[in-house]
């Protein structure tokens, strides 16, 4: 069976206790400018990877939570975006798009320089027809998962594969080739679904400094600007592809692990919307239209959370990082295990009551499929989104996912269950008090084609994390021993080293003939997207006291991890060839 399988691992290393508590539930905006003039733009997280988590660690590094741009425009429609991008390139001024909530962790929204200016879709979000009879959908780009789901419902359709989080935008989805988990039809890739986009871009005077491009499917460009990393120009419209509304059964079977490998590939054949928790697997399949259940997806790590329940978890965490407490941790893993067992895992029945562990919920696609009912949270500071942005002592996740091919996956779940076995059990407790290892399924995605783990940033100098280097091992066996591909919109500096070229070179050449005709100026191109595409000077790494725990750089001396406070730059336990920040306790 040809596909990916996609690999996350939920792991925090750091703590955020200094920010202040400020706004409110939902998210705040992700672009913000004063009256005094400039801008600036964040992520849904509150920092990027190489970048400071609040205003008082700014001192202490030169990079920032935030990008800074000389100023924000915000377009209403695609005329008076198409006068954005002109005024801009007449300018000769660099531009970079952000959406609404920006879940993108690398610097995807991040303008060159300080000068430059971000292009904001968020009132770029209407929903512009939905054709039932060609079963089709016309969206803006800054339209939210939430709301394309909700329209095409109403017409009985429904896109069949999507992420799991309903605040993504379209533009964002197919910018950094976001998926669900499927290896059944033409895959779980959104991008897969498109057959129509309009582009606005750079122009020569001319044509007036910008024009929009109408691309159709079959048009040899569409590809590339499936999944552009933002770096063609704004997207302004996308025509997706529906099917007929329908329902899906979903249960959790919780097993053993010690058939893991054999079972992972027969698995994704099996049921049409299959992932896994290592142990837990989610049989999910379609089933008929009238089968009775009006189930729905509420995950319980996407809803308002009380603030003081985050708080307590984040000290809690703490004092077991200060003592080394390895049973501390691995107490706490079993409770988060216990915690979404006996709440089902966010299914739940008539959106009230949750069912036995175990049991089937059938439900329609549109209800079941995605969650984030913390977006329509009220507005008080009594409650919080767990994985929202660091304004109090919580947990700060810096989302990152990496695919191996599927021909390779039963030989990376044996290599992981070695390596368990090798640093012992408690190795990978922390990993399972956020979420465990979960493995969706998928096609691989370059620019131009489309298609994890998670992290946290310290607060003002890197902290190692107990058994950090476990997961960093896991990591670069993914990405090097197995021929790993980053997700674009995940993961931090390291794991993009490189990441370009494994896709060929004849994909991104491609990709990069589009880019020279669309945008022959760069100017929505960046440093970042320089480096990681290959084709500025150097590469992504960040290489400083302290790098490898933040995931900016593979280390291969001592000062890349904490020698001061015992860790120092080893061997991989089962890859060799990988280096990891350790703890020199004798092992």
């Amino acid at each position: 069976m040809h596909g990916r399988l996609l690999v996350l691992i939920i792991v925090v290393v750091g703590v955020v206790t200094q920010c202040h508590l400020t706004g409110a539930s939902p998210p705040p905006p992700v672009v913000r400018c004063a009256r005094s003039g400039g801008c600036t733009v964040t992520n849904a997280y509150g920092t990027f990877p190489d970048s400071s988590t609040c205003r008082a660690a700014a001192a202490a590094f030169p990079d920032r939570s935030t990008c800074r741009a000389a100023a924000a425009a915000f377009p209403t429609s695609e005329r008076e975006l198409l006068a954005v991008v002109a005024n801009a390139t007449a300018a000769g001024t660099r531009m970079k798009v952000a959406t609404r909530f920006s879940h993108s962790v690398p610097k995807l929204a991040c303008p060159a320089g300080d000068r430059g200016l971000i292009i904001s879709t968020e009132s770029l979000s209407r929903v512009v027809a939905v054709d039932a009879g060609r079963r089709e959908v016309i969206v803006e780009g800054g339209v939210t998962l939430g709301q394309l789901i909700d329209a095409t419902a109403e017409a009985g359709l429904a896109l069949p594969y999507t992420p799991y989080w309903l605040g993504l935008t379209v533009g964002g989805m197919l910018s950094t080739g976001a998926h669900g988990s499927s290896l059944w039809g033409k895959g779980a890739a959104v991008h897969e679904y498109v057959v129509g986009m309009r582009v606005v871009t750079p122009a020569p005077a001319s044509e007036g400094y910008a024009k929009v491009r109408v691309l159709a499917a079959g048009d040899p460009e569409l590809d590339a600007a499936k999944v552009s990393l933002g770096v063609l120009g704004v997207i302004s419209q996308v025509t997706l592809a529906l099917k007929p509304m329908f329902k899906r059964s979903v249960r959790f079977e919780e097993h053993e692990d010690s058939d893991l490998a054999e079972r992972v590939v027969a698995f994704a054949s099996e049921h049409e919307f299959a992932d896994n928790h290592l142990a837990v697997y989610r049989v999910d399949d379609r089933v008929p239209v009238n089968t009775s259940g009006d189930g729905v997806n509420d995950f319980v790590g996407f809803r308002s959370t009380p603030t003081f329940v985050i708080e307590t978890a984040r000290l809690d965490e703490e004092h077991i990082e200060a003592k080394n407490d390895t049973t501390g941790r691995c107490a706490m893993a079993l409770a988060t295990r216990a915690l979404f067992s006996a709440r089902n895992y966010g299914l739940m029945e008539h959106g009230l009551q949750t069912p036995l562990p175990g049991r089937p919920v059938v439900g329609f696609q549109n209800r079941i499929q995605s969650s984030g009912r913390c977006l329509a949270a009220a507005r008080h500071a009594a409650h919080r989104l767990p994985l929202g942005p660091a304004r109090v002592a919580r947990n700060l996740l810096l989302p990152s996912g990496i695919s191996v091919p599927l021909r390779s996956a039963a030989a990376f779940v044996r290599d992981v269950q070695q390596l368990r076995d090798l640093a012992g059990p408690v190795a990978l407790c922390g990993v399972e008090v956020y979420y465990g290892v979960l493995m969706r399924y998928g096609v691989d995605g370059a620019p131009g084609k489309g298609g994890g783990q998670r992290g946290l940033r310290p607060h003002l100098l890197p902290e190692p994390r107990l058994h950090g280097d476990a997961v960093e091992e896991i990591e670069q066996m993914a990405l090097r021993k197995y021929g790993g591909l980053p997700h674009w919109g995940k993961n931090r500096n390291a794991a993009f080293e490189g990441a370009a070229g494994r896709y060929g070179e004849a994909r991104l050449a491609a990709f990069m003939a589009v880019r020279r005709a669309y945008d022959p100026d760069g100017l929505f191109s960046s440093e970042w997207s320089d480096q990681v595409l290959g084709t500025g000077g150097g590469g992504v790494s960040v290489v400083r006291d302290g790098c490898a725990l933040e995931g900016l750089c593979v280390c291969w001396q001592d000062s890349h991890c904490a020698p001061s406070k015992g860790y120092f730059c080893r061997p991989g336990r089962v890859y060799k060839e990988a280096r990891v920040c350790r703890r020199d306790d004798g092992s």
